[in-house]
């Protein structure tokens, strides 16, 4: 079975009213979090800052995990492990470098977040009320 990373960065409004999303140009229409699959060799936390630059046009600086989620696909033999960071904006603009898989980026109201993004056991919002974080340390290696 294939493991794939996936990291999320959870970027909320200054009034924490809303958090920035992504709506992906694929089968579905889906909107996310900015974020995408870790490269082999690539930490988590570079893959999210290549990945939300890429998506969403911004640089971020990166915290500590909000939520570990996984999936596993049998009839694909894959196994997805999704982390989710929080993140604040240090620069750049909101546009993605990536027209041809993201058709948007958006602040999105925390309610909406919430039905676009349906796989935390409180939500989004539930993410930016808490205070759950938990600290992530890059040892060196990457």
């Amino acid at each position: 079975m294939k493991r794939i990373d996936i990291v999320y960065a959870l970027i909320v409004s200054p009034d924490k009213n809303k958090v920035l999303m992504v709506r992906n140009r694929d089968n579905r229409d889906t909107w996310t979090l900015p974020g995408g699959t870790v490269e082999t060799s690539e930490t988590l936390v570079r893959a999210l800052i290549r990945e939300v630059k890429e998506e969403a046009g911004v640089d971020i600086e990166v915290f500590g995990v909000m939520a570990v989620n996984e999936v596993i696909f049998p009839e694909k033999e894959e196994h997805f492990v999704l982390f989710t960071f929080r993140a604040e904006i240090t620069g750049g603009r909101e546009e993605t470098m990536m027209p041809d898989e993201i058709a948007e980026v958006d602040w999105v109201d925390l309610d909406r977040a919430d039905g676009l993004m349906p796989y935390y056991e409180e939500g989004i919002s539930g993410l930016v009320r808490g205070e759950r974080e938990i600290p992530y340390f890059d040892e060196g290696k990457g």
